[in-house]
């Protein structure tokens, strides 16, 4: 198995989860008791995910020559230790800059408007993902892709009816709906910028190209954009990157001081 594809399964992971813990967030604050346990239930889905697509990444990362290891993480933990890994390691003992999660996903809660724009950009995305990655010539991804698109698929049309409802809902509620979209359209961006690992993975099959999902993905966003009476985000808007390749906001590294406290205040636990 190759490095790339051990990057490329992180990549899908490390979205998975930053994008549920940021959900789990409103476990408890929801502005009503069936949205509250409606995020909760999405939360668990994403957390599910993402353990499927680590121990994956941990079954790759132990079957790779001993020079490759040392190329994949820069954590201390990695480098200082040569135990087999498993998805406790990965999801709580890297640092911020071996996570391979895009920006969008550790963006702010915000109010309820900015969480809707957050996951309606990324459900969709998704959607047309597992949908591709169903075919993929890796057994395993393949498996885990069309188990993860059935939860996706109620992601996508949940938040997408949260939109539509906001939407065309008061003057108050479109317009929180409105700049909530705004501000976080240039997030989106990065969906749709190959990694080395991306590009890697399309060449052997495992992974889908871009350029159609983006395309289905553009249509999808402004069908629903419409129906909500918003107005359409521009194309041309400059988008924020880096999270493939470890660059993140200093969103991030609130969310793992949160998350791995207490496997790094008592090594060992499990999950």
């Amino acid at each position: 198995m190759s490095l790339q594809k051990l990057n490329y399964t992180l990549q899908l992971a490390d979205n998975a989860l930053i994008l549920g813990h940021r959900l789990s967030e409103w476990c408890g604050h929801g502005p009503v008791l069936e949205q509250d346990i409606a995020l909760t239930n999405m939360a668990l889905d994403h957390l599910g995910q993402a353990r499927a697509f680590y121990q994956y990444a941990a079954e790759i990362y132990n079957t790779l020559p001993e020079p490759e290891k040392k190329e994949v993480f820069s954590s201390p933990f990695f480098l200082e230790n040569n135990l087999p890994l498993t998805e406790d390691h990965l999801a709580y003992l890297r640092d911020a800059w071996d996570f391979k999660n895009v920006l969008l996903t550790e963006q702010p809660n915000g109010d309820w408007a900015y969480t809707i724009a957050r996951s309606f950009f990324y459900d969709q995305y998704a959607v047309l993902l597992y949908q591709s990655l169903k075919q993929s010539n890796d057994p395993a991804i393949a498996a885990i892709a069309e188990k993860s698109l059935k939860e996706a698929t109620y992601h996508s049309r949940w938040s997408s009816e949260w939109v539509i409802r906001l939407g065309d809902g008061t003057e108050l509620s479109k317009q929180k709906m409105q700049q909530a979209l705004t501000d976080t359209w240039p997030y989106t961006g990065e969906l749709f910028m190959m990694s080395d690992a991306e590009q890697a993975m399309l060449k052997e099959g495992v992974a889908p190209g871009i350029d159609h999902l983006q395309a289905s993905w553009n249509s999808y966003i402004s069908g629903v954009i419409e129906e909500a009476t918003l107005e359409q985000l521009p194309a041309d808007t400059w988008m924020h990157s880096g999270g493939k390749q470890g660059t993140h906001s200093e969103y991030l590294g609130y969310i793992l001081a949160e998350m791995q406290f207490m496997q790094r205040a008592y090594p060992g636990l499990e999950w």
